[in-house]
């Protein structure tokens, strides 16, 4: 009875934080340029073009606006701006016709906050609306609505960074994917484990991480999204709008390459029970993740991307499951054709049709 080897001991957080750290700071880096840019172009325009003593909501407005999120596209900054101007517009209200107290403070609160869930999904920008109204009744200003004024500045000045300082969208994009297909290539090989070695906890252990792909599917999304968002309206950026699309079809195909690699998973760990190899869908999972290496390298280098589909394209051409298991079981079969679709979804990818890519299958 064979027993499985220890898990990998897991590194020392004193020794992972600071390269962790570092990764976010340069993955920031550009986010962190754009903020300090506009925040200091809000606040001097507003003190010093308009003469506002202290501009302060100029300055959190553009910083609460564009912040340090993945999704910076044009729309949801937009959105995030005019929550937040209405939110100081009724602060400034309540100010005028009320005064400051408690109880105009509860009621700025309770309508800033309305008025935030109402134009955004997310909690946190609710919370930063609220923020911008609690520093309108709480600190003084010298003529009412100035506030008002200085987070239009703030707001225009963020849409302006948007389009005129953008945030490397095809930079970002391109290490969430990478990311994705590292992950997928991990995911491919403890799976491929399982089956080596007949191993139930192996397979559902790679059954595991394949489910943690979603995560990463739906960051790479987000980050496309954005990015080609930001390339529609930036003149820096319209270069980078046929790389972003490419890696959007890719995207589309990688989820779901992800979503069949769950279910190769998943058979692996039903079939495992009995405790027999198989090194013929060990093997065939090898080179289909070969390929999906090989796409991974075309993210940045297209020339790989033809590598990659003649790789996968010999894979998809034996892929007949009577023929390569012809003494297996029922469920050895239905183990090889679950690779099938795997292989197409990853032929895709490398952007041939899906009609294209099923011809490439033996009939079956």
């Amino acid at each position: 009875m064979t027993t499985e080897p220890p898990a990998t001991a897991p590194v020392p957080t004193a020794r992972r934080y600071p390269r962790e750290g570092w990764a976010r700071l340069r993955e920031s880096a550009p986010a962190i340029v754009q903020l300090v840019v506009a925040a200091s172009a809000a606040f001097s325009i507003a003190h010093y073009g308009f003469g506002h003593p202290a501009p302060l909501i100029a300055a959190t407005v553009t910083i609460s606006s564009l912040g340090l999120v993945r999704d910076a596209r044009p729309r949801r900054v937009l959105e995030t701006v005019v929550g937040m101007v209405l939110g100081v517009f009724v602060a400034e209200l309540v100010v005028l016709l009320a005064g400051s107290g408690w109880w105009q403070l509860a009621l700025t609160l309770a309508a800033s906050l309305a008025i935030a869930r109402f134009v955004s999904p997310q909690p946190a920008f609710a919370i930063a609306a609220a923020i911008q109204s609690i520093i309108v009744v709480v600190v003084p200003a010298s003529a009412p609505f100035l506030r008002l004024l200085d987070a239009a500045i703030g707001g225009v000045m963020a849409l302006l960074v948007t389009a005129l300082i953008p945030r490397s969208p095809l930079r970002t994009a391109t290490a969430d994917g990478a990311r994705l297909f590292a992950a997928f290539d991990q995911a491919a090989g403890t799976v491929v484990q399982g089956l080596r070695r007949g191993s139930r906890v192996r397979a559902e252990r790679g059954l595991e991480k394949a489910r943690d792909l979603q995560r990463l599917v739906d960051d790479w999304r987000v980050s496309l999204e954005s990015g080609l968002a930001i390339a529609r309206i930036s003149p820096f950026l319209r270069r980078q709008r046929f790389e972003l699309e490419r890696h959007e079809r890719m995207r589309a195909s990688m989820d779901l390459a992800v979503r069949n690699l769950r279910v190769v998973a998943r058979r692996a760990v039903y079939l495992s029970d009995d405790g027999n190899e198989r090194e013929t869908a060990a093997d065939l999972l090898v080179e289909l993740a070969r390929g999906a290496d090989l796409l991974s390298s075309s993210l940045t280098d297209i020339a790989d991307e033809p590598i990659a589909r003649a790789t996968l394209a010999a894979v998809a051409a034996r892929l007949d499951p009577i023929a390569l298991v012809p003494d297996g079981s029922l469920g050895d079969q239905t183990l090889v054709s679950a690779l099938r679709p795997l292989a197409t979804d990853l032929l895709c990818a490398t952007g041939l049709a899906s009609a294209e890519a099923r011809s490439l299958l033996p009939r079956v």
